[in-house]
């Protein structure tokens, strides 16, 4: 499986140094991007028409970040060269090795005049206008995590060079500070660091024991990774990140877990017994430079479900949900019944049913007819799991490096596995295109969940007498958690399938004297507001195509 060819190992070394220097003159503040300003104004050198830079904008920047790398710059650059030559734009010309071999950088037209002007001048903090003259760069970019404590005056969202900078900057200016003072991430999400930002999509697998999990990862990487196990038995016992490194090897859990720049650091609550179960499984892979993949222990049923694990493994298994871009559900036809574990921890995926796939895997071990039972079957319980009017997508195939049993389900039923293959993986490539937009989803709906914490919270700080029977009147309300939602819902105008479950929040509750939370602070409320209604459009209108 191939996210995208690599444009840059597809040119030659003369090329790649014509490349790069380009990159370094157009990247004028050395930040490694290119924002759709600075490229509109190289592009404009080609001579191509609005219509073609747009595609060429849209090709190249296939993450929706708003800005070009050097690899994506470079992709730019092949697209423009063959629009040049006449071809018709699309992303499959890349992946074409004769459209490739004796490609020649583009024509720019006036470009190496401002790079020789470049270098009269003897500076390298440059960048192109429109009339082509040059101009200093802006300031380096300020570290939006430091420790240290900001100034009161932040600069404006024009002085980031991403979608994902500008979230940071929204994040802390605006929706931190409405999460600290109302606790929110004590009683739903823990703080975001960096680290959540920046981190590569995750796909999570969850099944029962032998269902193919780890086959299937091991099938889209084409190899293994390290502390693969596979076998009829419960092999994998342990929660393992599988993601890109420089070389193979396996990282303890808590090692992981004080990585900074890894976005693992909040599994510490869940404490040792479960930092033992986990690790990191790094090895160099084109696939993994994209997506992270999150190998689970079998969800245990019958007689095994007895024994207790050491660890809370729905807690860490609905923690991973909110990371993930895609659950993937696997089942095969003889392991088709529900545990009681397995239907905890389908409940525990609450709030991200539509990260949810299933896979209906091994379907070639029973015949045309039983696999139509099967998927009966599976839809069934699923139906009485999943609460939810909508049908779940489920995709059926033989997810392995063997062949298809074409005795078992026939030449229908091999071609079928070939379309349900190719409709799983298309899902799964369109994962990193996606990643931001999931990324400003998910922070949208942090924000309202926020927003609807801190009037909870503050409702029941007004409830609480001035004086006496606090103790009394605390219990009350915690009791009457479910008329506090309503009054709150009604008084506010709220959605109600955006509050909290009920059940969570009064047992968090229960830890803590509501005397000493905070009152509503419009202000903050009315931050969060703009911060929705303005500052996010905005920000999506400053890093999209700039052809648009």
């Amino acid at each position: 499986m191939e996210i995208v060819s690599s444009s840059i190992s597809s040119c030659s070394k003369d090329d790649q140094k014509i490349y790069q220097n380009w990159f370094n003159f157009v990247d004028s503040d050395g930040d490694g991007r290119i924002t759709g300003n600075d490229a509109t104004k190289l592009f404009s050198l080609s001579n191509l028409s609005r219509p073609e830079l747009k595609q060429v904008w849209a090709i190249a920047d296939t993450k929706r970040q708003g800005f070009l790398g050097f690899n994506e710059f470079v992709t730019a650059m092949q697209l423009i060269s063959l629009a040049q030559e006449g071809r018709e734009l699309s992303s499959d010309l890349l992946r074409s090795k004769a459209n490739m071999e004796f490609l020649s950088p583009p024509s720019m037209e006036g470009l190496d005049a401002l790079l020789s002007s470049q270098k009269t001048n003897g500076s390298s903090m440059k960048k192109i206008e429109t009339n082509g003259t040059i101009q200093l760069q802006p300031p380096p970019p300020i570290n939006l995590f430091s420790r240290k404590s900001r100034k009161k005056i932040q600069p404006s969202l024009t002085a980031v060079t991403s979608v994902t900078d500008g979230l940071k900057r929204l994040y802390n200016e605006k929706l931190k500070p409405l999460e600290l003072t109302y606790r929110f991430n004590d009683f739903a999400s823990p703080a975001l660091t960096e680290s959540d930002f920046d981190a590569k999509p995750m796909v999570m697998l969850l099944g029962q024991y032998s269902t193919g999990k780890t086959t299937f990862i091991k099938h889209l990487l084409k190899s293994n990774y390290p502390g693969a196990h596979i076998g009829p038995e419960p092999t994998t016992d342990r929660f393992i990140v599988v993601t890109s490194g420089p070389d193979e090897r396996s990282i303890p859990g808590n090692t992981i877990a004080v990585h900074n720049d890894l976005p693992f650091t909040d599994l510490t609550k869940f404490g040792g017994a479960f930092l033992s179960k986990f690790e990191c499984s790094q090895m160099p892979h084109s696939l993994l430079d994209h997506i992270s993949f999150v190998d689970t222990p079998g969800v245990l049923s019958g007689e095994k479900q007895r024994t207790q694990r050491s660890y809370d493994f729905t807690g860490v298994i609905s923690w991973f949900a909110a990371k993930c871009d895609m659950i993937l559900l696997l089942f095969d036809p003889h392991k088709l019944d529900i545990s009681d574990e397995f239907k905890r921890v389908i409940s525990s995926l609450k709030g991200h049913e539509d990260k949810i796939r299933v896979v209906l895997n091994k379907a070639d071990q029973v015949d045309t007819q039983q696999l139509m039972r099967v998927y009966g079957a599976l839809m069934w319980s699923l139906g009485k799991v999943l609460n939810t009017p909508e049908v779940v997508r489920v995709y059926i195939g033989s997810f392995n490096d063997k062949p298809v049993n074409e005795e078992a389900v026939g030449p229908t039923g091999k071609d079928l596995f070939e379309k349900e293959q190719d409709d799983l993986l298309d899902d799964l490539i369109d994962i990193p295109k996606k990643a931001c937009d999931r990324r400003i989803n998910e922070f949208v709906k942090r924000a309202r969940a926020a927003k609807i914490h801190s009037y909870i919270i503050s409702h029941l700080k007004k409830e609480m007498p001035a004086l006496m029977g606090k103790s009394k009147t605390q219990q009350k309300l915690i009791q009457n958690l479910d008329n506090v939602f309503e009054k709150v819902q009604k008084e506010f105008r709220l959605p109600p399938g955006d509050f909290p479950s009920v059940d969570h929040f009064r047992e968090v509750l229960s830890h803590y004297s509501i005397n000493d939370f905070e009152k509503l602070k419009p202000k903050m409320i009315q931050a969060v507001d703009d911060m929705l209604g303005h500052d996010i459009p905005e920000l999506l209108k400053n890093f999209r195509n700039p052809y648009e």
